[in-house]
């Protein structure tokens, strides 16, 4: 007798594959650095600038893992006037991917943006990357604008906003 589709949607998912998401710290800064090398060729954050950034009042970085394996980071960017919030890099080693990583840290990133009264988060993303173009407009992001040469390669971006303040799931 074989197992019924429902029982399997009821089954726990291994400890290896638990997302845990937490703020990253000073002593994050090889991990977060050996994960920005293995995500990126170009664009990349010098260890001096992460530094700056996990110190930084007006900057948020996020850890995640997968069971108890580093497995992406995501940093998002505020400016004391203003109410959106910036998305600056965000990155899911290779073998995590499809597993649910960059919506749960997007979801983290909204949460912490309407923390701190944020009604709008924006992120720049490479046109040629369907995959995370495809997440954001899966989680009601829209296209406010296109940018050529906008990475060091000369790779265009485009510019994608969401409004937060309509989130009724963000005042849990």
């Amino acid at each position: 007798m074989s197992a019924s589709p429902l029982s399997r949607l009821a089954t726990p998912r291994t400890a290896a594959d638990r997302v845990a998401i937490r703020a990253a710290g000073p002593a994050d800064i090889a991990t977060l650095q050996a994960i920005e090398t293995a995500c990126f060729t170009q664009d990349r954050l010098s260890p001096r600038a992460m530094a700056r950034h996990l110190s930084s009042e007006r900057a948020d970085v996020l850890l995640a893992s997968l069971g108890t394996e580093p497995a992406g980071y995501a940093l998002q960017l505020y400016r004391s006037t203003s109410t959106l919030a910036r998305l600056y890099s965000i990155a899911t080693l290779p073998t995590a991917r499809g597993k649910g990583l960059g919506r749960r840290l997007m979801d983290a990133l909204e949460r912490a943006a309407h923390k701190r009264g944020c009604d709008r988060l924006r992120l720049e993303v490479r046109e040629k990357n369907r995959p995370a173009i495809a997440l954001y407009e899966s989680l009601g992001y829209l296209r406010i604008g296109r940018y050529e040469k906008y990475y060091q390669d000369g790779a265009p971006a485009i510019r994608f906003e969401k409004q937060l303040t309509s989130q009724k799931k963000l005042t849990k």
